[in-house]
């Protein structure tokens, strides 16, 4: 590295010598050509020195001539008109532009121009006739010619006078006055050209002059300016050999060959090796390492250990080579720390053996896809070890999933440089074959070309069939394997596209089982699960391949049928699905009959889109279940209309709630020997904003179905204690309140603790309240009757059977010890005394209450005659329109007035009271 300066520095300022040879070279040029220049101009002055000379003394020799008819001066004029002949025919072929050059020169060589000259001057006249002070001096020349011409004239007249003897005084006088005036003529131009030619060469050694002299300023500056940037350049790269040098990654020093003390090191050196008190340069090379050298360098490169400035190792690698560095033999070493890449290759063995070990199958190929290496998993997945791979191709096991090659796309993907992966069929030794998950990248080199490509791949088997798995529970019931909603709604959906595009029909049904909460209640969960199953399976077999069930929640089914010619050829399956459903189940020791009620939409007239069919089903569904149970509906608009008013009974109930727009009414109930009222039954009234007073008939239903039951029977009772605490305070008789209760309220885990905060808030008296329970309400709560029973006893808190007669009835639930009433229903006691089987099913329901100590209560007596009977059969109570319609708690205040004798009511129905 050190050794390369002299050099470097001699190849800079090689080309500042060259430039300065070439500026000296310039000047000297330069030089010369205005030397050549100033030689030619002396030649056009000694040109026309020569010229002027021989005009002027041909002149003086043609007077003398004329004046002495001497022969001597004769032929001096004749030699004089020869100089001025030559150099005016010379002129004359110059400007002619087409002359001899060598006679030109030969012309002017006889005039006595200076050879040297010669040749500038044909050149100048030749090119530069009409530059300044030549033009002048060339027309004045040019000017002289017929005169000279006419003392040629003279001088042939004077020449044959003397010869004949005829000269005389007075030709002699008229040849010198013409000579003279000849003279005066030419003098004036001869001056003009020579003071132009003087002053022109005079102009021309100023431009000469200040041309070298700029010339050789710009060409000095020039150098300089180049000898500067060189100097800098120099400089800079000497600055840059300096902090490669102190900056390089790798240790560097400079090593006298003969006594191997270090001469210079650079920044990296010093940092591992140096401290403030121990400086490099002196120290043995041999003393930095440990234990010494074992041998001195040579080239090539030498591991060894450092001993760095923190006491420790550091393992390096020397490269060192001989250099000429001032004169002298000095070895240059390189020291590279080679710990992390030492620390990299045991990486790389960890790595090579961790690929090794691993449970995915590792391929890497050559270029042209061939196999070079596999890992052992390859051979535990494929049975193929690296003998049986060598040299076959990657893809020639392996085939997409549907059986073709894998696409060419793959590779100029990877050759795009990108990433591949996806599901491949690939085969094993023994020829089986197995789903495989196959990723491919490509190893490539600076160049970007591919080298190798390296495939990672793993058996998919057990993923795709727990993927499958999970794909199926998240599109089917897990109870029952039928579709649930969501993949119900996408086969549903794709049915009507299809319809629509074949123009057929498509049908939804929806089944609702009837009372399937009583299996769960009378048997069990499990037992109910078992049912579901099941029904589940009789659906199945009902439809064809192509149609689809589903279950969507609770004991409710969908069926879809496809490809219909007609919404009502739906009705053929619903009436088979009917018929097979009420077939009974046996399971285990128990012989279960249910029934189911059916609705029916279909596409295109009940609607354009599943969520649409599926609802109008559903209502449809509900309008079969309403009217009569085991029964099929095919939807109407009317139904929807209807399921969009009991929502907006919803609404407007909850608003009812909000606003106290709930009120209760009091109908008395009598005893039917003495007359007096011995209870009243709290009745539910709805005032409602735009349809005024609704009776429970017409919200009670509903609310039941959409789960806002609770809380209407909620308010009752606590509207119903609120009035009792108020008659309390207002000296009322203490008569009996009765409070209907719902079979959802009565079965909520809150309505125990409902009830007795109620009691404690208002401060009623247990015997005060009485609570009327129906038939239907005891079996739907199930095994929780008889505690929730014990519970009302423990209170004090006395029930009614209402409705009796007219449920499943279990003969059970009237043991329980709260139970204090039966209600007799009016549809018994309508027809009394004159239906035969009326008045059997009152006697008898008499009958069995006195066997079973409980006291009885007759609903909707109108008549007298009905009275007389119930009292005679010995009914305890009885309530109807015969003695009062229900009262507002004001309207009953009056008539209880304790003011007024309570006797026996009259027997004439009275008036109905707002």
């Amino acid at each position: 590295m050190i050794a390369s300066r002299p050099r470097s520095v001699s190849q800079h300022l090689t080309p500042l010598a060259l430039a300065l040879a070439l500026v000296v070279g310039l000047i000297l040029g330069l030089t010369w050509g205005a030397l050549r220049i100033q030689v030619t101009l002396a030649g056009f002055l000694n040109g026309e020195s020569l010229w002027s000379k021989a005009q002027k003394q041909a002149v003086i020799d043609l007077e003398i001539y004329a004046q002495d008819g001497r022969a001597d001066a004769l032929a001096d004029y004749r030699k004089n008109m020869r100089v001025l002949g030559a150099d005016r025919w010379a002129r004359d072929a110059i400007a002619s532009g087409h002359y001899d050059h060598a006679a030109v020169w030969r012309a002017f060589r006889s005039a006595g121009v200076i050879p040297d000259a010669i040749d500038g001057m044909i050149f100048i006249m030749g090119h530069f006739s009409s530059a300044p002070y030549m033009k002048p001096a060339i027309d004045a020349w040019y000017s002289t010619d017929d005169t000279i011409d006419g003392l040629d004239r003279i001088a042939g007249d004077l020449q044959r006078a003397h010869a004949d003897g005829s000269i005389t005084p007075a030709m002699v006088a008229t040849a010198r006055a013409r000579i003279a005036e000849a003279n005066h003529f030419i003098g004036p131009r001869a001056d003009t050209f020579s003071a132009q030619i003087a002053d022109g060469a005079a102009w021309i050694g100023t431009v000469l002059f200040l041309a070298v002299l700029a010339v050789a300023i710009a060409a000095s500056l020039l150098w300089l300016r180049m000898a500067r940037r060189i100097l800098q350049g120099i400089r800079s790269s000497e600055e840059r050999y300096r902090l490669l040098f102190d900056s390089a990654n790798d240790a560097i020093m400079m090593i006298d060959e003969s006594g191997g003390r270090i001469l210079e090191a650079n920044n990296t050196a010093r940092a591992w090796i140096s401290s403030a008190r121990v400086p490099l340069a002196g120290r043995r090379f041999d003393d930095l390492f440990a234990n010494g050298l074992q041998s001195k360098p040579k080239g090539g490169a030498t591991g060894t250990l450092l001993d760095d400035n923190t006491g420790g190792l550091r393992q390096v690698e020397i490269e060192s080579n001989l250099v000429d560095w001032d004169g002298r033999q000095v070895r240059q070493a390189i020291i590279r720390d080679i710990s992390e890449r030492m620390a990299i290759e045991r990486e790389r063995r960890v790595a090579a053996e961790a690929l090794a070990g691993i449970a995915e199958g590792v391929i890497i190929t050559d270029a042209e896809r061939r196999v070079v290496s596999v890992n052992a998993a390859h051979a535990e997945i494929t049975g193929f070890g690296l003998h049986e791979m060598l040299g076959r191709r990657l893809d020639e096991m392996r085939r997409l999933p549907d059986g073709e090659p894998l696409p060419e796309s793959i590779w100029s993907a990877l050759a795009g440089g990108r990433h591949w992966s996806g599901e491949v069929q690939s085969r094993r030794y023994d020829g089986s074959t197995y789903p495989e998950q196959l990723s491919i990248s490509a190893i490539r080199d600076a160049q970007h070309r591919v080298l190798h490509y390296v495939a990672v791949f793993s058996n998919v088997h057990e993923a795709k069939a727990q993927r499958q798995r999970l794909e199926h529970l998240a599109t089917h019931d897990p109870l029952t394997g039928l579709a649930n909603r969501a993949a119900f709604e996408r086969q549903c959906n794709a049915a009507i596209a299809a319809a629509g595009r074949l123009r057929t029909a498509v049908a939804v049904l929806f089944i609702d089982l009837d009372a399937f909460k009583i299996v769960n209640d009378s048997y069990s969960h499990a037992m109910g699960d078992r049912v579901l199953c099941k029904i589940a399976e009789r659906i199945r077999k009902q439809i064809s391949a192509t149609d689809m069930a589903g279950r969507i929640g609770g004991d409710e089914f969908t069926v879809l049928l496809g490809r219909l010619e007609l919404r009502e050829d739906a009705g053929i399956v619903a009436e088979r699905l009917l018929a097979n459903l009420a077939a009974p189940i046996v399971m285990d020791e128990y012989e279960i009959v249910l029934s189911a009620s059916i609705g029916i939409a279909g596409y295109p007239l009940d609607g354009a889109d599943a969520t649409t069919l599926i609802a109008n089903a559903d209502a449809a569904m509900y309008t079969a279940k309403s009217s009569e149970r085991n029964a099929l509906r095919f939807y109407t608009p009317l139904m929807q209309a209807n399921a969009r008013q009991r929502l907006q009974l919803v609404s407007e109930l909850r608003r009812a709630l909000a606003n106290d727009e709930f009120s209760l009414r009091y109908q008395p109930s009598m005893d039917l020997r003495s007359g007096h009222i011995e209870a009243v039954e709290a009745l539910l009234r709805w005032q409602h904003p735009e349809r005024g007073e609704l009776s429970p008939g017409e919200f009670i239903p509903v609310a039941e179905s959409l789960g806002l039951i609770r809380s209407i029977d909620e308010w009752v009772l606590r509207a119903a204690c609120a009035q009792i605490r108020e008659w309390d305070r207002a000296g009322m008789p203490k008569f009996r309140v009765a409070v209907n209760v719902s079979a959802r309220w009565l079965a909520h885990p809150a309505f125990i603790s409902g009830l007795g905060k109620a009691m404690r808030d208002f401060q009623i008296p247990s015997r005060r309240l009485a609570l009327e329970i129906t038939e239907g309400a005891m079996l739907r709560l199930g095994d929780e009757t008889q505690r929730t029973m014990h519970v009302l006893h423990e209170l004090g808190i006395e029930v009614a059977i209402d409705d009796f007669g007219t449920g499943y009835s279990s003969m059970a639930y009237l043991k329980l010890p709260s139970v204090s009433w039966l209600k007799i229903d009016r549809s018994f006691v309508t027809s009394l005394p004159h239906d035969a089987n009326d008045v059997a099913i009152v006697e008898a329901i008499l009958a069995m209450a006195r066997s079973l100590g409980l006291r009885t209560i007759a609903e909707g007596i109108e008549h007298e005659a009905q009275h007389e009977f119930l009292r005679k059969a010995g009914c305890d109570e009885g309530q109807g329109y015969l003695y009062s319609y229900p009262l507002p708690a004001a309207a009953l205040e009056r008539l209880l007035n304790p003011r007024q004798t309570p006797a026996r009511l009259s027997l004439v129905p009275p008036k109905q009271q707002s």
